[in-house]
């Protein structure tokens, strides 16, 4: 019997890295460029030519991103390359130096463990590094680097750790295939945190929606395969935050399924997922007294939470969630049932005497701003966005960038007001 024609290299590889079908290779392909900043993306059809019996070779933008990818050799997945000429020769020499880069080259690192070198081979001294702990040392120094690139994060915003975060996600899909358990089982979990960090980045950093939902998608198969049920539910609720707000049906989903799906979240991490869960019904149109018994639900699941820890991202889940930070998020609940001046008040209370990241500030204060625009107050609303808008510029929050054109379309009516037409113009100078 003959063999099945085809590339089995490729199909093999793509198989072990969790990619099932050709479509998947293209929704790993569309987000590892994105990760890169190439402009691109493939279809199956591409994929379908990849694994024929004599796929052609990749040109230089597609190897660079299949490298990232695969992390090994294109001759290792069944591509074979030029040879013979001396610019095909100078194309062998370009490909031995894109397999030394990672998907950050050019990129800020945020932690130095990170960036023992720059330049080529950034991925391979950070990976003997990391080699450097054995055992559940390894899984520890891996904890500190996320921790060391979460906290870079809250000072300099999601475009600056995001070469970092993906780095350090390269590392950990390195060392699994060379690990065995327990170990691996640790760096699994803390791949996870990892995945899900990254899809915050990214989603904060405005990359595309499909990005976001890949990394979600990573966290999520990590946390199943090392039976982490919190963490599962923990990556759907960030899945419906994530969720567009015109989309309440699916944002009502994700958030009811981790809030009360097969698995008992710690009371902190309940809390935000049935905050959550009311924000949806909100947006949904349910009756107000359905979205206040959801967000009673989260005070007193936030009742029976112990003592509040540090917040970290390796750490317990939701550890730093505290009751100013619930009323925020039930003012955008109230926000979104039409009662913008029940919002105004709690956001006004609570961003006063709460202790606030600058990202969480500038996100409850851009809402803040939306509020008071639905309440009839342009130039308060104006006042306020500008200074939502002082805090999200310069490190990036697109969060709470988005609340304020939000706002701003809001204002349309009232674009003759000085302070009005200043906010609009400092957003308008902000996309330029």
């Amino acid at each position: 019997m003959s063999q099945q024609p085809g590339n089995p290299a490729f199909r093999t590889a793509r198989r072990e890295r969790g990619w099932h079908s050709q479509a998947d290779v293209a929704d790993a392909y569309a987000a590892h460029a994105a990760a890169l900043g190439e402009p691109a993306g493939i279809d199956v059809r591409q994929v379908r030519r990849w694994e024929s019996a004599r796929p052609g070779w990749p040109n230089i933008q597609a190897r660079r991103i299949l490298v990232a990818m695969f992390h090994c050799p294109l001759e290792e997945l069944g591509f074979t390359p030029p040879a013979g000429t001396a610019e095909e020769r100078a194309t062998g020499v370009e490909e031995d130096a894109v397999r030394r880069r990672t998907f950050l080259q050019g990129g800020v690192a945020a932690t130095s463990w990170l960036a023992p070198v720059g330049g080529p081979g950034r991925l391979e001294a950070a990976l003997a590094n990391a080699r450097r702990y054995g055992g559940h040392g390894l899984a520890g120094h891996l904890r500190a680097a996320l921790d060391e690139i979460a906290r870079a994060d809250s000072s300099t915003g999601p475009r600056q750790v995001l070469p970092a975060a993906m780095e350090l996600l390269a590392v950990i899909d390195a060392l699994v295939r060379e690990v065995t358990s327990p170990v691996r089982s640790e760096l699994l979990s803390i791949g996870a945190r990892a995945a899900e960090f990254t899809a915050w980045l990214h989603r904060d950093g405005g990359s595309p929606a499909h990005v976001t939902v890949y990394f979600h998608d990573r966290a999520a198969e990590w946390a199943t395969v090392t039976g982490d049920g919190p963490m599962h539910a923990y990556v759907l609720l960030r899945k419906a935050q994530a969720t567009d707000r015109h989309d309440p049906a699916r944002m009502l989903d994700l958030a009811h399924a981790a809030a009360h799906g097969p698995w008992a979240l710690p009371p902190r991490a309940q809390a935000e997922a049935l905050q959550q869960e009311a924000r949806a019904l909100a947006l949904t149109g349910a009756p107000p007294d359905a979205v206040a018994r959801t967000l009673a639900a989260a005070h007193h699941a936030l009742d029976q939470a112990p003592p509040a820890e540090p917040a970290s991202c390796s750490g317990p889940l939701c550890a730093g969630y505290g009751l100013d930070r619930l009323m925020a998020q039930s003012a955008i609940s109230h926000r979104e049932a039409g009662q913008a001046g029940r919002a105004v008040d709690l956001l006004q209370q609570h961003l006063t005497r709460g202790a606030f990241a600058p990202r969480d500030r500038a996100f409850f204060t851009a809402h803040l701003s939306g509020a008071l625009a639905a309440a009839g107050e342009p130039d308060q609303a104006a006042s306020t966005g500008l200074t939502a808008l002082r805090l999200a510029a310069a490190p990036g929050y697109g969060q709470a960038l988005r609340e304020l054109r939000r706002t701003a379309a809001q204002l349309r009516p009232h674009a003759r007001r000085p302070a009005v037409r200043e906010l609009r113009q400092a957003l308008t100078a902000l996309t330029v």
